[in-house]
């Protein structure tokens, strides 16, 4: 007898409201701040390497609830802010978005994705 997986994130609300966030936007940045006030560096350097981009994006500000901050952590099993998901996948924290976009692997990976900006 074959048994359905189930997962934790039906029964999570925070993973849930990840998970639909992920779903229904393109690119999302989890963050300390916001994309108009970063309050770490290195949510303000995916910031900025995005913009410089002109990709659209939403940032989940994860200062707002705890519940969120650890959750986030958990839903993507990376144990840092900020995370990076473009088309529902996860790409990575800072350094990794920073590697990409100096490497230009970023760039083809949004042209791939369908979210490329005008830069």
């Amino acid at each position: 007898m074959t048994e359905t997986p189930t997962t934790e994130i039906s029964n999570d609300p925070v993973h849930a409201f990840i998970g639909q966030t992920i779903a229904e936007h393109p690119v999302v940045l989890f963050m300390k701040g916001t994309p108009d006030t970063p309050r770490c560096g290195f949510s303000g350097l995916v910031v900025q390497v995005l913009d410089h981009m002109s990709v659209p994006f939403i940032g989940v500000d994860v200062l707002q609830d705890e519940a969120l901050r650890d959750g986030i952590k958990a839903f993507s099993d990376w144990p840092t802010i900020p995370q990076l998901y473009v088309k529902g996948e996860f790409i990575g924290g800072a350094d990794i978005v920073k590697e990409m976009f100096q490497s230009g692997e970023l760039q083809a990976l949004m042209n791939e994705k369908g979210v490329a900006g005008e830069a």
